[in-house]
């Protein structure tokens, strides 16, 4: 069944082998490669421990109410979804970009997606600037941008699908008038024997140098490897918040504000947050 992106966010994820509700959904995360939405983000009370992915695979069921799933097990931390990571860096969301084709002529802005079995993307809505709206299937989508969505009109995709015809062959050509008297023949030259190379010295071995014993690089200690890890995990949240934009206005303790609603999240905020200590109140509140 094609659902609406609207009728899949903001829904409840419940493990129905556990019988308990194990977040919302937030997002969808777009595989813009292959025109499908491979995961969706979820946010529970442990969202400042980083983001946690849906697999779009592990769905069993998505009704009016509620997203079902096998178990908690279906769902990943930020450090299980190694998969996932380009896409998050890419931040494609589809909806919102403009829709343009080849040729270079805006036909509006996308403004809804339909989702298909498996989380293919069927289709895109396209609403133009003077309020219509139109519908772009996935065949005529040529590329899901960050900015646009590059589209091939109705008029172009049947040309493309239109049988080319074939070409008029090529009349033969007149043949050449036989000649009437052959040329004589002249004689060949007399072939000379040609001198025999001089053997060559076969190369002389170049002696084995012996190698050094290789010296195996020391393995980190486990607090080193935990330190690693947790800045790994720091990092791939700051590119995860990089980007969006704020939802209300994030200010510090003393009355400064560090930015505010609907404004980008920069590197600049994000130190300003870190700083202020802002940063857990910073990532549960954007868009």
């Amino acid at each position: 069944m094609t659902k609406k992106s609207v009728e899949i966010l903001n829904l409840p994820i419940i493990s129905i082998s556990e019988g308990r509700e194990l977040g919302m959904s937030k997002t969808l995360l777009i595989d813009a490669k292959n025109g499908a939405v491979a995961a969706i983000t979820i946010e529970d009370e442990d969202w400042y421990r980083g983001v946690k992915l849906l697999p779009y695979s592990s769905v069993i069921a998505i009704g009016h109410d509620a997203v079902t799933i096998t178990s908690s097990e279906n769902i990943l931390t930020l450090e299980d979804a190694s998969d996932y990571e380009p896409m998050l860096d890419a931040n494609i969301r589809v909806i919102g970009t403009k829709a343009i084709t080849k040729s270079g002529t805006i036909q509006g802005k996308v403004t809804e997606i339909f989702i298909g079995e498996g989380g293919k993307v069927e289709k895109c809505e396209v609403t133009a600037s003077d309020g219509s709206t139109s519908e772009i299937s996935s065949d005529q989508v040529s590329i899901f941008g960050k900015q646009v969505t590059v589209i091939d009109p109705p008029e172009e995709s049947e040309k493309k699908n239109e049988p080319v015809a074939p070409a008029p062959a090529a009349a033969p050509a007149p043949a050449a008038p036989a000649q009437e008297e052959k040329k004589e023949e002249a004689p060949a030259p007399e072939a000379k024997p040609e001198p025999k190379p001089e053997p060559k010295p076969e190369p002389q071995p170049e002696p084995k140098k012996e190698e050094a014993p290789k010296q195996e690089p020391e393995k980190p200690t486990a607090p080193s490897k935990e330190a690693a890890a947790d800045k790994a995990s720091e990092e791939r949240h700051r590119r995860f918040l990089l980007g969006k934009k704020a939802a209300r206005d994030i200010v510090t303790d003393n009355g400064v504000v560090i930015v505010k609603a609907g404004a980008d999240i920069t590197e600049e905020v994000l130190q300003k947050a870190k700083l202020a200590n802002k940063f857990i109140e910073l990532s549960m509140n954007i868009q």
